[in-house]
């Protein structure tokens, strides 16, 4: 088989295991109990420029309990995370505002993203703790993964690879706008 090339820079630093962009800025403050190595609590943290702190950390939408961040790393087109607000690792610590806000927030984003980007359907998943796959076991995060009609193709079958058509810039720019109007309606 001939070897086949994906341009995917953004992946560099996840392999080379780099510091990602967000580090640039310094969080101005944490929330409570935050974890500073934790991506996601430097996410929900405070920054003396908010704008630029959502835009680097890739931060789509905030509400009182929960964070919706597309993932560095996507599995495809669209690839969020949502989490709660506080460092909390185990799904029996989470309040019954973080529980309900947490699936509230899954299902407006299926629907956004329904439109958005004509995704046909989702997986959505939580791995509790590192044997099941959490990456970052101690802040419980949903993946929320859009599916096509036939994603499935050659590429991750035969190449062991996944074409990812949009940049992590433009669909920010596009969920944060729609989230922006929805927040003023």
């Amino acid at each position: 088989m001939d070897e086949t090339r994906i341009w995917a820079p953004w992946r560099l630093g996840y392999i080379a295991g780099d510091q990602d962009e967000a580090v640039r800025l310094e969080p101005e403050g944490w929330l409570p109990d935050a974890e500073p190595t934790c991506f996601m609590c430097r996410a929900a943290a405070s920054y003396e420029n908010s704008e630029e702190a959502r835009r680097q950390n890739l931060v789509v939408a905030v509400g009182r309990h929960t964070l919706t961040l597309l993932n560095r790393y996507p599995y495809t087109n669209g690839h969020l995370l949502v989490m709660p607000l506080r460092h909390v690792g185990e799904l029996c610590e989470l309040t019954a505002e973080e529980q309900l806000e947490s699936v509230q927030q899954l299902g407006q984003l299926t629907k956004l993203l329904g439109k958005l980007i004509s995704a046909e359907g989702f997986n959505v998943g939580l791995n509790l703790g590192r044997v099941a796959g959490a990456g970052v076991p101690g802040h419980l995060h949903w993946h929320l993964v859009p599916r096509w009609q036939g994603d499935n193709n050659f590429m991750p079958t035969t190449a062991a690879a996944r074409v990812i058509p949009q940049s992590l810039e433009a669909l920010w720019e596009a969920i944060t706008e729609v989230e922006s109007e929805n927040s003023e309606a």
